[in-house]
């Protein structure tokens, strides 16, 4: 059974080729275990079924002969497109032979469209027709997986995956792999850890596969602009790989840094490895930079301007809040887009994928969620709003368009808040000191697996730097994943500071060649070529500083008017917390299970994410400093109160202490009590000096440090006793939750019927 393709690849489509003059539909060979079952016919919908023997035994050997080689490799290639008239490209060949005849190890870095898929679809069929197994491609990205198959089963290439959105189908690809009936096995670097497949089915695998793909490789490399700390895992497989099974490694955005660490980690063992690398300019690509905007400028020219951009393309944001902002904005303007982040579901980035495919959209809004692997060779363009923090990284998104269009129109429109949130994703990007040494005398003294969630009470990092950190761990062999868990292994590990150090001075270096990219006068297309060390690159002759503005600069002021208008509109959901931490005894907070009823907080708003296009620069600007609230800031408040819906009406007001912002907390909720005529009713205490800790730790030890920190003093006790009913709690910023959660609790301990929270800001 091929179970249901869950995740796309590149493309086998004739863009990945060199066509011939002449024409032919031959019919492709469907290869299973060494014996072709069936034919497929791409010049129309036939299939037959007549069966005959492959012409290759089970131990046939490559052939000496480079011609005689070259002829049966192209072959393959007609019969894997179904054509006559299609050719290698440059590098695709020489892959190709060193994979298949010489059992090489391969790097091959070339742009995207150039056909990299080409070349382990040919040598997986090279390779099952000498009768070994199936070819195992290690592949970052569910949406990748997708393509990959597709572009696999259209090749007549039988791809199954293993992966966490298929669990259901896990058995009958163990049944299918144990039969030899998988031509192709993908799976994501976090499954060559999963203990199951780790222990059962990978050393069998690792032992006959045919062909090992390592897609996107620059996620193995420290210095690549996407690391993925469980690439790293495949230096310890290529350890324990037979000698005879060929490495194929493909990346589109490598500069000579990530090629030799990738390299290195390819030749382990001694291995030589064979780097194919071509030129990346792409002429089909016409770049430009529209700076000096503000956000409702920036808005308004894709207001005034998306519809002229060529066929369909995506609008890259760099936070989930401003692509689903951005996308609402354009969709209520009558443009046909929809937005895509890591928080949409699964079932919904396919259908939205598709419909990108299929032209029914002229743009996803999307965040890098939709990045490597998205495959439409004829994407029209790609605009950013908001930079990415490297020219690699930038690279490689720009190059999902015009693979296989005269032209493509790609637009950089940054913006002031860029560098704020570079600095964000760098921080969580690496291990630090203080906490790698505490896990691991957290799982030293424990003696036994401790879950993620068990950690978090004995170590203060928050979930997502703490599972980043486990993995650095577990790679570098200091702990290992178990059922329940994880465990120390004893081993000794030390923090590479030194190394750490350099990978965080490159990403300092990559965002300055960012900014200088904004900036330049030179050639957009020459200037991303030199900084991924490419030596071909000359001026291309379309871009902005090459052949002068080709886009429209002008952006209308009844369209700015009406992105200042929908910028302006304020307003968040707090949801409030549900249930306390597991494992609080730990840290001495008598708690578990869920927050009781009589002690929880009702929904709440604020005013705005900091991560929001509109109001969330200027509350950035509002919280760098201690000011009282301005006249501006109380309007917009006033607005969120007034559409809040609430079942009963606040019968007064409450301010949270703030050590940070006194000033601004204690001016707005007189502000708001004036404006609204409520009463305020006082300030909570700081008990024992308040608070502890800073923002940015784990949910365990957020609670535990503001833990009976805040308290009812008498006056506001006494001014709750005068007012039953809701009461209107006022906060600065919000993080975690858990400061307004207590200080409700407290609140509702006192006798407040009902606690309202409202804050300025959501940190995220």
């Amino acid at each position: 059974m091929t179970p249901t393709p869950t995740c796309p690849v590149a493309s086998t489509s004739t863009a990945g080729f060199e066509r011939h003059p002449q024409g032919g539909d031959p019919a492709l060979p469907v290869h299973r275990g060494g014996v072709v079952v069936g034919t497929r016919a791409y010049g129309g919908d036939t299939m037959t079924n007549e069966m005959y023997a492959a012409s290759a035994p089970a131990d046939a050997g490559a052939p000496s002969d480079v011609a005689e080689f070259g002829g049966e490799a192209r072959s393959a290639l007609q019969r894997l497109v179904g054509r006559e008239d299609v050719d290698f490209r440059d590098g695709q060949l020489d892959a190709i032979t060193a994979l298949v005849r010489d059992r090489s190890r391969v790097l091959v870095v070339q742009r995207t469209g150039w056909g990299k898929s080409a070349v382990y679809f040919v040598a997986t069929a090279l390779r099952r027709a000498q009768g070994a197994g199936p070819t195992v491609i290690i592949s970052p990205l569910l949406a990748l997986m997708r393509d990959q198959i597709a572009a696999a089963e259209r090749a007549g290439i039988h791809a199954v995956t293993m992966n966490s959105a298929n669990a259901q189908d896990w058995d009958d690809v163990r049944a299918a792999l144990a039969a030899d009936s998988v031509d192709v096995l993908l799976v994501s670097p976090e499954r060559l850890n999963n203990p199951r497949f780790r222990d059962e089915q990978l050393p069998d695998l690792a032992r006959r596969c045919g062909l090992l793909v390592v897609d996107e490789a620059h996620c193995v490399s420290d210095w690549g602009h996407d690391f993925r700390p469980d690439y790293r895992r495949i230096r310890d497989l290529l350890e324990d790989l037979p000698a005879d099974i060929p490495v194929l490694a493909t990346t589109a955005t490598a500069n000579q840094r990530v090629v030799t660490d990738v390299v290195e980690q390819l030749g382990v063992g001694g291995r030589e490895v064979l780097t194919v690398r071509g030129g990346l300019a792409r002429d089909s690509l016409r770049l430009g930079v529209l700076s000096s905007m503000s956000p409702e400028q920036r808005l308004g020219w894709l207001l005034a301007h998306l519809d002229e951009l060529p066929g369909s393309g995506i609008v890259y944001a760099l936070t989930v809040s401003a692509a689903e902002e951005v996308a609402a904005a354009l969709a209520e303007a009558g443009h046909r887009v929809a937005s895509y982040t890591g928080r949409t579901d699964p079932a919904d980035r396919e259908r939205l994928e598709a419909q990108l495919r299929d032209n029914e959209v002229k743009a996803l809004v999307a965040t890098s969620a939709l990045g490597m692997g998205f495959d439409k060779p004829d994407l029209g363009f790609v605009v950013h709003l908001g930079a990415p923090s490297s020219p690699v990284a930038y690279y490689q998104q720009v190059g999902r368009a015009g693979r296989a269009t005269e032209r493509a129109d790609v637009l950089l429109l940054p913006g002031p808040e860029d560098k704020d949130i570079w600095l964000y994703f760098a921080s969580v990007s690496m291990p630090r000191q203080e906490q790698a040494d505490a896990v691991l005398t957290a799982l030293a003294e424990a003696g036994r697996p401790l879950s993620t969630a068990a950690i978090e009470t004995i170590v203060d990092v928050r979930r997502t730097r703490l599972e980043l950190l486990l993995k650095v761990l577990d790679v570098d062999g200091a702990v290992t994943r178990v059922q329940g868990g994880w465990a120390s292994t004893g081993q000794p590990w030390t923090y590479d500071a030194e190394r750490y150090g350099r990978v965080a001075q490159s990403r300092k270096d990559e965002q300055q060649l960012m900014i200088d990219y904004e900036r330049t006068s030179e050639c957009r297309m020459a200037f991303l070529q030199r900084t991924l060390d490419d030596d071909t690159a000359v001026p291309c002759g379309r871009c902005d500083s090459c052949a002068g503005p080709w886009y429209a600069t002008d952006v209308p002021d009844t369209v700015v008017g009406a992105a200042r208008q929908r910028l302006a509109r304020v307003g968040v959901d707090l949801d409030p917390r549900a249930q306390w931490p597991t494992g609080m005894d730990r840290l001495g907070v008598p708690v578990k299970g869920k927050i009781s009823p009589d002690e929880a907080l009702s929904s709440g708003r604020a005013l705005a994410r900091l991560s929001d296009l509109g109001w969330g620069q200027r509350l950035r600007e509002v919280l760098r400093e201690d000011a009282p609230a301005s006249p501006e800031l109380l309007r917009a408040c006033v607005g969120v109160l007034a559409e809040w819906g609430w079942s009963q009406r606040p019968v007064g007001i409450v301010a949270a202490p703030s050590r940070r912002h006194p000033q601004l907390v204690q001016s707005l909720a007189q502000g708001l009590s004036e404006i609204g005529r409520l009463p305020f009713l006082g300030t909570l205490d700081l008990v024992h000096g308040g608070p502890t800790g800073e923002p940015g730790g784990n949910s365990a030890f957020r609670l535990a440090g503001v833990w009976e920190r805040l308290g009812v003093g008498p006056d506001l006790a006494s001014a709750l006793a005068q007012s039953r009913g809701p009461v209107l709690l006022v906060d600065d910023l919000v993080s975690s939750r858990w400061t307004l959660t207590v200080a409700g609790r407290e609140l509702r301990r006192a006798g407040v019927d009902e606690v309202l929270p409202f804050a300025l800001a959501v940190d995220g």
